[in-house]
């Protein structure tokens, strides 16, 4: 592949830890180097012991393990080795504006090196996919349906576009077999049948429509924010009885407060169940 390059660009992709890209660490990194002057490209892979616990659903993801780590090296002993690539270059990615770069950011501060990014392009394809390929309703009836809505925004109009959209996507894939990252099948899930489509689509990992709570691994509701991310939720609210307060009196949503006082109760003695007051701790 050539580009016309006004500088020297690394396109680049990392897997790491987890999703956290202030405290999760670089597992491994892997870049191609384009040069300004035409010259052929650089390719660099390397895996890289992050020196913490890599999570269950990073694992899954990417299938790296502590075991194929144990002897590899750290970041901060390649990481001079890595900015001879960067420094001065664009950079490009998939979905590398909100993770990838910022991750990076946070490896070389901790090898004393500082990425300024201020001054150079960043070129995130995924970016480009959705603006091109962008994933409306007015899309999704062009596309499956092979026409334009009709007075889009009316909320009639949309109820009857999606009912179109979704016999559209019955007729296309009707015959087609879903296949994950895994290698997992799902035969012909989009059918007729609105409780097999209904079972398709749902997120089995996610607790409320916020996305606040999510199951982890074992089955067990996790917080999935604030200090006690990823932290089972009955637990937290048994020792922290005061952070239950905190969820009633704040922004979240009523089907958050709703699980989160079923937790609660479940876990309290039948006789300090909590009453339909949102304080429970005082």
């Amino acid at each position: 592949m050539s580009f016309k390059l006004e500088r020297d660009t690394v396109f680049f992709d990392i897997e790491a830890t987890g999703l956290n890209v202030l405290k999760d660490r670089i597992v491994q990194i892997a870049l191609i180097k384009y040069f300004k002057d035409g010259r052929p490209s650089e390719e660099i892979e390397m895996l890289i012991n992050p020196g913490m616990h890599i999570t269950k659903e990073a694992m899954e993801v990417h299938g790296i393990t502590p075991e194929m780590l144990k002897d590899k090296p750290s970041f901060v002993e390649v990481g001079e080795k890595l900015w001879s690539y960067f420094k001065n270059a664009d950079l490009g990615g998939y979905n590398s504006d909100r993770f990838d770069i910022p991750m990076l950011m946070e490896e070389f501060n901790r090898c004393g090196i500082m990425m300024d990014i201020s001054n150079i392009r960043t070129i995130d394809v995924q970016k480009i996919f959705y603006k091109m390929e962008p994933r409306t309703l007015d899309a999704a009836v062009r596309f499956y349906c092979n026409k334009k809505i009709e007075n889009a925004h009316d909320a009639m109009a949309d109820v009857k576009a999606t009912v179109d959209v979704l016999q559209g996507m019955m007729t296309k894939y009707k015959e087609r077999d879903y296949e994950d990252r895994d290698g997992n099948i799902v035969e012909k899930p989009i059918t007729d049948n609105i409780s097999h489509i209904a079972e398709f689509t749902k997120d089995k990992r996610t607790v409320d429509v916020t996305n606040r709570l999510k199951y982890g691994p074992d089955g067990t509701i996790v917080f999935n924010f604030g200090k006690y991310l990823g932290q089972p939720a009955a637990e937290v609210l048994k020792r922290d009885k005061h952070y239950y307060n905190w969820i009633m009196e704040k922004d979240f949503s009523i089907q958050v407060k709703q699980i989160v006082k079923k937790l609660v109760s479940e876990k309290e003695p039948q006789k300090d169940k909590p009453s339909s007051s949102n304080t429970l701790f005082d």
